[in-house]
């Protein structure tokens, strides 16, 4: 079977400094997932990245893809010369300061409409303005394909001067009817269920996880089918609702022994549930994938990171056995 799973989002240009010191220059967030997606589905499917990027990245953006011959790259547009550039300087191993040096033009309709046929959207935003809801709306009128959505975006503002931030997600009842996963760290499960000052460095607390069943029932209670929590290095928690309950499962994480650049994580976790759900409709393979591409993801610096289906397999067998 050719399946075919198509990410969402953009392709910014990141400078990054490490919390080591080294400073690494790439293309990122929507390439991550991409190319783990095409390694584990080489010879049975294809990844389709769809964004809009500057016109003076679209021959390094081709050039970066080319040794992957199941992408698909009819989906990266770059008719408005509007795409992102990034500088994120880590604080440690998991906080980092983001600067946003210019920003992409939104994806709208006309821009998914050619892949409607895909078996899954993975929507991978880092800023709030980088996806249209009429663009959800209009998958859910015209596809069956399964949405899932990273809330990295809706919980991240730019301000006039490029720096990133936390914001509160105010709208989200407006969403979650059109996302199927709903998937974002603990951080951001903050920043979508309690209203305060975003600003505050004291925000974040890795033990700060008394508000995830409420959340949980009100964002399933909209029509998301599950919620996944990353809690760092731990796992991650899943919510779903069976029999009219709320159930809560944990999955361990995927350990690892030196972690070299956390950047990418979340958007490669977002990937390892979308192979999951598309190949076995299975919410905790799902997980297994996604941790192991997290996990993964942490191991280098280039994408060679990740490997093929038999050796993402080994080391999921090694970990959930």
């Amino acid at each position: 079977m050719n399946y075919k799973i198509a990410v969402v989002g953009p392709i910014p240009h990141d400078t990054i400094i490490t919390h080591k010191g080294n400073t690494i220059v790439k293309y990122g967030c929507v390439t991550h997932p991409t190319i783990a997606l095409s390694k584990l589905l080489k010879g049975r499917g294809e990844v389709i990245p769809i964004s809009q990027v500057n016109k003076r990245d679209v021959s390094p953006i081709l050039e970066l893809f080319k040794p992957y011959s199941n992408i698909n790259t009819s989906g990266i547009f770059s008719d408005s010369d509007q795409g992102t550039s990034i500088e994120l300087k880590f604080l440690d191993q998991n906080n980092r300061v983001e600067k946003q040096l210019s920003n992409m033009k939104p994806i709208s309709p006309k821009d998914v409409e050619p892949f409607l046929d895909v078996d899954c959207f993975v929507f991978v935003p880092i800023t709030d303005f980088e996806v249209k809801l009429s663009t959800l709306k209009f998958i859910k009128e015209n596809s069956k394909a399964k949405i899932i959505f990273d809330a990295h975006g809706p919980t991240t503002f730019v301000t006039d001067n490029g720096k990133r931030l936390r914001k509160y997600w105010k709208d989200k009842a407006d969403w979650l009817p059109y996302i199927d996963v709903l998937k974002m760290n603990l951080e951001e499960s903050i920043c979508s269920h309690i209203e305060e000052d975003y600003t505050s460095e004291e925000l974040y607390d890795e033990n700060r996880t008394d508000h995830l069943e409420d959340f949980a029932k009100n964002v399933l209670k909209h029509g998301v089918e599950y919620l996944y929590v990353t809690l760092d290095s731990r796992g991650c928690a899943i919510f779903s609702n069976e029999d009219n309950e709320l159930k809560h499962d944990f999955i361990k994480s995927v350990s690892v022994n030196n972690v070299v650049d956390t950047t990418g994580c979340g958007d490669s976790f977002a990937g390892g549930l979308s192979y999951g759900f598309t190949l076995y409709n299975d919410y905790v393979k799902a997980a297994h994938y996604a941790n192991a591409l997290g996990a993964l993801r942490t191991q280098g610096k280039g994408f060679d990171v990740f490997k093929s289906l038999e050796e993402t397999n080994n080391l999921i067998e090694e970990t959930y056995s």
